[in-house]
């Protein structure tokens, strides 16, 4: 240890190669200096060489330059122009070499600092009492002058790893891109973030009841409170259960999406006069849709029969497992809510899935016992041709017509149903195709005869516990018609108008059903644009409540 101490060549070597690091450091503020002189060469050029012709020097050649500009007028844009020019390259090699100033400062101070280290430990081996007691002493070693030079030796290196690291990342490319790789990471989780709450906002806003829709239910409340007498219920028309006719089933407690759907199927049909219209709702917003209807008559001579659920006797919780298990969920979040927070939290979550409007697709053929074909349709579609040929398709002994939307490996069964379920590994293909329902014609001969109700209700009720599906109507529409459902062409329906904004607008033109599938719906003000127009063309604008409700469409 004493012989590379000693020297101030050797201590520089042995403690970090002070001569590796000047000679570094010197190459990088001749670099510095290199680019600040060219900066320099290029401003002097500006001012110099170009002197007349680009750069007035003095207010007089200034005041000449216009005076020729002015009696010049076309080239009096481009001298303001080159001059603007050169002003804005001026500024530039200004900042460059602001920056190259500083940077050379940096570095001075950085390397003055490590020559001053490098110069301390060089110092430290030529200091008296431990040259004397350690590097030209002829006997023993003094133990305790060694514990004091150790101890100073590790000083100077504790505060030279210091500095190297808070420097090291001006010259460690490889710090820099770990760094970089770090940003990247941390903004790429506030975007999953930011999306995740986005969507949340977003499922909050369609489940939400906007207040144009709520404003315009309680005119057309208003409405039937002060007129009585003028809505009456009338008698059953006999075609509502003629099945010569074109039936459509809709269920919804929205009027303005339930008058959109009719009022497109009615303006694209080719004989509007055999189109019937069924339109289930709850018993808050039947009063409502009743106004509606008799205020605005369907055209064409089409005719619409307006009921609620309670009209269906057979529709109750000892026959109908959603209504059972409707129940039971209010009944356990009363019970059990505040012994078990988290076991509520799930089994509302779950209740609020469940919605008797959205199962009674299920019940059709017992709805309308008299009639043989149905369309389906939801209050979130846009007719666009006449749908009269759905009828006329043949089924092939199908019950469900629908639209498959599978591509890949996407919408497959295995996406919307648990297969580590043994029961459901058993009787499904997991990469069986998935449909759509929006859009539906029921075959409800072919339904009756193969029970698919009781199919439904046999899966139902196996779904009590949330093993089988999380959530939504799908996933047992998909298993009560596994084998009973006929592919249609695509260009019967076209669906993603509530999410997807890249969908062609050949493709939607040539639909004869669009369908606003997904959170943004055409009636929100989180609708896509692109699409909003399809929809609003079919509100009855010159309907005085919503003009007065302010729709803003």
């Amino acid at each position: 240890m004493a012989v590379p101490l000693r020297g101030g060549g050797g201590g520089r070597s042995a403690f970090g190669g002070s001569g590796g690091l000047r000679s570094f450091f010197s190459y990088r503020i001749f670099i510095s200096a290199v680019f600040f002189l060219l900066f320099l060469a290029t401003l002097s050029a500006l001012f110099t060489s170009h002197h007349d012709s680009v750069l007035p020097s003095s207010g007089n050649t200034y005041v000449h330059h216009t005076y020729m500009a002015l009696n010049s007028d076309p080239l009096k844009t481009r001298l303001d122009l080159i001059y603007k020019q050169a002003n804005d390259h001026i500024t530039l090699i200004n900042a460059y070499a602001a920056y190259a100033r500083k940077l050379k400062l940096d570095i001075s101070r950085q390397l003055k600092q490590f020559d001053d280290l490098a110069k301390n430990f060089s110092d430290l081996s030529t200091k008296p009492n431990y040259r004397a007691s350690l590097f030209e002493t002829q006997g023993a070693v003094d133990e305790d002058v060694l514990r004091q030079f150790e101890k100073e030796v590790k000083d100077r290196v504790k505060i030279v790893r210091l500095m190297i690291s808070e420097s090291k990342e001006n010259y460690d490319n490889q710090l820099k891109i770990q760094k970089l790789k770090d940003t990247i990471f941390a903004v790429n989780d506030l975007r999953v973030k930011a999306k995740k709450n986005g969507a949340f906002a977003s499922a909050i806003a369609a489940r939400s009841t906007p207040k144009s829709l709520h404003c315009l239910t309680m005119r057309l409340v208003g409405e039937r409170i002060a007129n009585p007498e003028k809505y009456k219920d009338e008698e059953p028309d006999p075609e509502f259960e003629d099945p010569t006719l074109y039936h459509y089933a809709i269920a919804s407690d929205n009027v303005i999406a339930v008058s959109v759907v009719v009022n497109s199927v009615i303006k694209n049909a080719e004989e509007p006069w055999k189109h019937v219209f069924h339109i289930v709702t709850d018993r808050m917003n039947v009063a409502a849709m009743k106004v509606w209807f008799k205020m605005r008559p369907v055209q064409g001579g089409a005719r619409v029969e307006i009921k609620v659920i309670e009209d269906f006797p057979f529709l109750n919780a000892s026959y109908v497992p959603v209504l059972r298990q409707l129940e039971f969920a209010k009944f356990r979040t009363l019970k059990i809510g505040g012994e078990n927070s988290s076991s509520a939290s799930m089994n509302s979550k779950n209740s609020n899935n469940l919605s008797m409007l959205d199962h009674l697709q299920f019940y059709l053929p017992e709805m309308y016992p008299k009639l043989h074909k149905i369309l389906y349709l939801e209050d979130d579609v846009v007719v666009q041709k006449d749908l009269t040929g759905l009828w006329n398709i043949d089924m092939n002994g199908k019950v469900n017509g629908a639209v498959e939307t599978c591509f890949g490996p996407f919408h497959r069964y295995a996406q919307y149903l648990n297969f580590s379920h043994p029961l459901i590994k058993e009787k499904f293909n997991p990469k069986a195709c998935a449909w759509a329902y929006g859009m539906n014609i029921f075959d409800l001969d072919t339904w009756r005869r193969d029970k698919c109700t009781e199919e439904y209700h046999y899966w139902q009720n196996l779904n009590e516990d949330w093993t089988l599906w999380s959530s939504g109507t799908l996933p047992p529409g998909l298993m009560t018609f596994y084998s009973t459902t006929k592919s249609l062409d695509k260009s019967w329906h076209v669906l993603g108008l509530g999410y997807n904004p890249g969908i062609s607008m050949d493709e939607i033109n040539n639909a004869a059903v669009i369908h606003y599938n997904g959170n943004m719906k055409p009636w929100l003000d989180i609708a896509l644009n692109q699409y909003k127009s399809l929809w609003t063309k079919y509100v009855d604008n010159d309907m005085e409540f919503v003009q007065m409700c302010n729709f803003g469409l």
